[in-house]
């Protein structure tokens, strides 16, 4: 949360497509729970899981909202199997799973639409911002820091940024409200079960964590030797005429491979750990079911 403190005077240019993103991503995380849940009571009613209801429900307030819905989809699909037929009710359910499907995506696709033009403007005013510094700093500044790490922070870790931080921040808003809507769900439809998947939330949110603090560790050792390798670069290119003149190639070459070659190094590990961690989630998952199907 500091380092979205410090970005805030970048961010708040762009609010409003900061705000747009969240109403959208509200009618996502909402669309996204009934996409999932409403094929259910029409499945039961269809083949016979429950008990049809041939008489119109009537609306008694907020507090059977639930009841309500569920007893209203109940008489919608016995009344039209009834007169229609099972294939015709079979449509009409297609077209309500399609049609919510469809606007669910349509509502994701609007956030990530609007969240774009606040992450690319945070990255403009950012390097603007840090191009502005370099030409403000005093010359003895260049004296003591290479000139590498300066061109490694307006470059590479500005895009760390976009992809880590503004990542975060595009997902703040969908993520915790998909799992409420969720959660509120899941406890409507039983109780014991949700307490059940509880019980493995620790194990899975430790695993993740130790994953994200390697994540961490690994960017930040990638980062400092590109910084490096470009210092090793910008050290070449100024004083070509001198290293030609002293026979100093070699020395210069063995300096920037031994750089790169700890960069592959490092890039390696950094992505096989961002690899493992999809593999690992989705196994969670899958074991959280197969739990859940055993219980």
């Amino acid at each position: 949360m500091d380092y979205i403190k410090k970005l805030s005077r970048f961010i708040v240019p762009y609010k409003r497509y900061g705000y747009l993103n969240i109403f959208f991503n509200v009618l996502y995380a909402l669309f996204s729970t009934l996409a999932m849940v409403s094929l259910m009571p029409m499945i039961n009613v269809l083949f016979g899981e429950t008990e049809k209801l041939t008489i119109k429900p009537v609306y008694k307030g907020i507090k059977e909202l639930k009841s309500f819905g569920e007893d209203y989809l109940n008489y919608f699909v016995t009344t039209t199997n009834e007169s229609d037929g099972p294939q015709q009710t079979l449509l009409y359910m297609i077209i309500l799973i399609i049609s919510l499907f469809l606007l669910k995506n349509i509502f994701n696709y609007l956030a990530l639409f609007f969240i774009t033009f606040l992450r690319n403007g945070v990255l403009k005013d950012l390097r603007d911002s840090i191009y502005n510094k370099v030409l403000t700093l005093p010359i003895s500044y260049y004296s003591e820091k290479k000139k590498g790490d300066i061109i490694a922070r307006i470059s590479g870790d500005v895009n760390e940024v976009k992809n880590s931080l503004l990542a975060v921040l595009e997902l703040i808003v969908k993520e915790p409200l998909t799992i409420v809507f969720a959660i509120v769900t899941m406890f409507t439809i039983s109780m014991k079960l949700t307490i059940f998947v509880f019980l493995f939330i620790p194990v899975a949110g430790l695993i993740i964590s130790r994953i994200g603090k390697s994540l961490k560790k690994k960017s930040n050792r990638v980062q400092t030797e590109q910084g490096v390798f470009l210092s090793t670069l910008e050290e070449t290119l100024s004083g070509l005429k001198v290293i030609k003149g002293f026979n100093s190639e070699k020395r210069f070459n063995d300096k920037f491979q031994a750089s790169t070659n700890r960069f592959y190094n490092f890039s390696n590990v950094l992505m096989n750990r961002q690899n493992l961690a999809s593999p690992a989630s989705e196994f969670l998952g899958i074991a959280t079911i197969a739990a859940l199907l055993w219980y």
